[in-house]
């Protein structure tokens, strides 16, 4: 059992819960996820860790109310455990000085662009951060990530806060300053990841994307997180969770991401029901 310590509400359907795993927070590192399982009855659900206190033992996992699990998990209140945690798992981020480095976060993928830019910032790079949103009251982590950037922009899909507009909108003006720019790290919808690849891709900049498939048991043995990188089949959890965003088929990975949604739908609805119910 893994008690959660701390609570909080970011956004609308998106909370951040401190959870005690010592073994998980001796361990992580940067750009790492774990596998959690609400209950007996859950699915197994891979979320990134955003921060760690080694010396407490507690992990910071933040995540968005979409499905039965997530929804399942929202709903624990500090004091309650968490079946399973299993992780550290995936490889870390290559931190090391690279000189100009932008990280871009995209929805909740702006809480995974935490740890990386903050360990990117120790290391002596100069860090840009893009953080993008539908609108205002949906981005998170601000404060956070402005801490650790040299450099900080907010872009939102109707103007609410920051440029109207896409973090790529952002990401192509710096570029066409003809800065010099060394590495481009992203993080956050599949169609958001695939057009900062595009434009990455026309200037030549290494650019590296964690993604988040359909993902079971994280080990690599259920083959359910396969995805097509330089015209091979990659599995996300052992041989990733980050790439090289140029090689990504981001049309595979969207086309598989909505393999169960019916599936989904129908699960969402019933535990709909059982609430309404009572149960």
């Amino acid at each position: 059992m893994y008690p959660i310590v701390e609570k909080r509400v970011l956004a609308p359907r998106i909370k951040s819960i401190k959870v005690k795993a010592p073994h998980v927070a001796r361990n992580v590192k940067a750009g790492q996820f774990v596998v959690v399982r609400v209950d007996e009855r859950g699915e197994r659900i891979p979320l990134t860790v955003v921060d760690w206190n080694r010396k407490e033992g507690t992990i910071l996992l933040v995540f968005q109310e979409i499905g039965v699990s997530t929804i399942k998990l929202g709903l624990l209140k500090e004091g309650d455990n968490i079946l399973n945690i299993s992780g550290p798992l995936g490889n870390p981020t290559e931190i090391k000085k690279y000189g100009t480095v932008i990280c871009i976060g995209g929805g909740v993928g702006t809480a995974c662009i935490y740890p990386v830019a903050r360990e990117l910032k120790k290391a002596g790079n100069n860090v840009i951060s893009i953080v993008g949103a539908r609108s205002s009251n949906l981005l998170i982590l601000e404060e956070e990530i402005k801490s650790v950037s040299d450099e900080f922009y907010i872009t939102t899909d109707d103007g609410s806060r920051g440029r109207k507009g896409f973090v790529t909108d952002q990401l192509k003006d710096i570029l066409r300053e003809g800065r010099k720019v060394d590495l481009v790290y992203a993080v956050g919808p599949a169609i958001m990841m695939k057009v900062v690849a595009d434009v990455t891709r026309n200037y030549n900049i290494k650019t590296i994307v964690s993604l988040n498939p359909i993902m079971v048991d994280g080990t690599g043995m259920c083959g359910a997180c396969r995805v097509i990188v330089g015209g091979q089949m990659k599995f996300a959890c052992v041989d990733g969770p980050e790439f090289d965003a140029h090689e990504v088929d981001f049309d595979s990975l969207m086309s598989r991401l909505r393999t169960y949604i019916q599936e989904e739908k129908r699960a969402l609805e019933l535990l709909q029901t059982k609430v309404k119910g009572g149960e």
